[in-house]
Formats: structure tokens, sequence, C-alpha cells
């Protein structure tokens, strides 16, 4: 059996550090970006790292049903689908509260749905959350739960949007949205595809130093009060986001489905922590 494996937003930052992991786990791995320029190069560096793994570059814009039909049939093509890397998406300085969601939640159900024919026994995702779901103080009503547990409606946005309030409009709550709404749909994917054998969960990662992950700090200065608070002193690399999300799709971590990973240094931790715990050195 030919396994194959798919990483989203495999051009640059965490999305190449999960290809990376993927390169060991499966026999064909596509890269997917809608840079097509990173692609090919991710594809050719990892291709030159001494991997005999077949990989391949493959363009495309997350929220492109007509090419998430595509990805889906490449796969198909080159044999059964093993895993999944979904890290691709948007922040707050990237675009305005309808694109952030509909790229960051519409296209992570959209993925879900253009691959859901191909899940079986052993196969595995992981949608990339944020904590800022956690940190953005949601509490959906009766009515918004309702409407975020049915991202791919048409009127998905509008509904939303009026559920919710004018707040929405905020690129960086309609971000906290956005990933909230990844959280819940991993939960609610986790049923569909669970009878089948097929596994998926989600990872929200903290401050990293990505180069998406330096834009936004760059535009919020604040940012860096969350590093000070952060247990262990220092933004997260790419690397162990991806050490997390290789675990996870691993067959070591082969009853766990549904879930969200926080992976952000002990941040939420910290800002849980009463005002004067004191800090332990060790000497």
């Amino acid at each position: 059996m030919t396994t194959v494996g798919i990483a989203t937003g495999a051009g640059r930052g965490m999305g190449l550090e999960c290809a990376r992991r993927l390169t060991g786990m499966v026999d064909r791995l596509l890269l997917v970006d809608r840079d097509e320029a990173s692609a090919v190069e991710s594809a050719r560096d990892l291709s030159a790292s001494g991997t005999a793994m077949v990989i391949e570059p493959f363009v495309l814009d997350i929220t492109d049903r007509e090419g998430l039909a595509r990805l889906a049939t490449r796969v198909s093509e080159l044999g059964t689908l093993r895993a999944v890397a979904h890290a691709a998406g948007i922040s707050p300085t990237m675009a305005d509260w309808r694109g952030i969601l509909t790229v960051d939640l519409v296209g992570t159900a959209m993925l879900a749905e253009a691959l859901r024919p191909l899940a079986t026994a052993g196969t595995a995702t992981v949608n990339f959350a944020s904590m800022a779901a956690y940190l953005g103080g949601l509490t959906p009503t009766p009515e918004a739960a309702a409407i975020l547990a049915a991202p791919l409606d048409e009127k998905f946005l509008e509904r939303l949007r009026d559920a919710v309030g004018p707040t929405l409009e905020d690129p960086g709550i309609a971000y906290s949205w956005a990933k909230y709404g990844v959280q819940r749909f991993v939960q609610q994917e986790a049923v569909r595809i669970g009878p089948l054998g097929a596994r998926v969960c989600s990872v929200s990662p903290g401050i990293i130093d990505t180069p998406q992950g330096r834009q936004e700090e760059a535009s919020h200065p604040s940012m860096a009060a969350l590093v000070e608070r952060t247990p262990l002193r220092r933004k997260g690399r790419s690397e162990e986001l991806a050490g997390v999300v290789a675990f996870i799709l691993s067959d070591d971590a082969s009853f766990l489905t549904g879930i969200d990973i926080l992976v952000d240094g002990g941040v939420l931790a910290g800002m849980r922590a009463p005002s004067g715990a004191a800090s332990v050195s060790g000497g």
C-alpha cells in the first residue's frame, strides 16, 4: 500500500516544518501552497535532503473548491491518504474579518469535505487553530454555536455576524472566532470519520517565531508581553510545533481524536496563575 501525505501552507514556516516531518511517515507527499514559487522551492529542498520519497508541489488556494477536488483526485491516483497537516491560514494583519473567517475556518471545512471520501483506517489529520481561541474570552450563545457548527452554509458569514454583533468585524476578534470554530469543527469531524478508523485533532500554537508571526508582532507590540508571561520565557519554534503534529499523526497517538492540543509554552497557564505565584529556580 502506497501511503500519501498532505502538508498545506508548506511554502514556509510551520507548514514547511510539518512537511519535513511527514517525509519519514509516508511514501508520497504533496506540498500544498497557493504560492507556486514557494511550493516548488520547498519540494526541491526537501527532495534534496536525501529522502527517497516522491515529493510534489501542489498549487492551491484552500478556498478553491475545484482546486480541492483536483487535490483529492491526485491523492487517489497516488495511493491511500495517511496523514494531513493543515497549517495553511492567515492572521489578523493579512485580511479583513470576512477573509480571515473564510480562509481559516471555512477553508478548513472545505478541505475536510474534499478529503473525507478518502478517509480510511489509519488516516489522521491535524488542523491548525490558535491560542487566540482560548484568550479571546469567547462565550458563544446557543445561536452562535449552532452557526459555527455549519461553516459551509452559504450564508455563514452573514449569520455569524448577526449572531456575534459588529465586534466580529475587528480582524483580531474574527481570528479568535475562526480558530475557536476550527476547534469545534474538529470535534464534529472526529465523530463523522471515527467509524472509518480515521482521526482528526487540532493544535493551537502560541507565539511562534515564523515570518507570519513576526509580521503580527510588528503590528501588535503588545504580543511581547505575552512572551514575557510565557513560563518558558521565549517564543516557540516551528520545529517544536511540527514535532507535536508528527506525534498526533503517528500510530503512537492512535487513540487520540476530537481534541485540541495547546502548544503555547505555558502562556495560558501563566495568565491564569495567581498574581503572587513565585518562580522556582534551580541552584
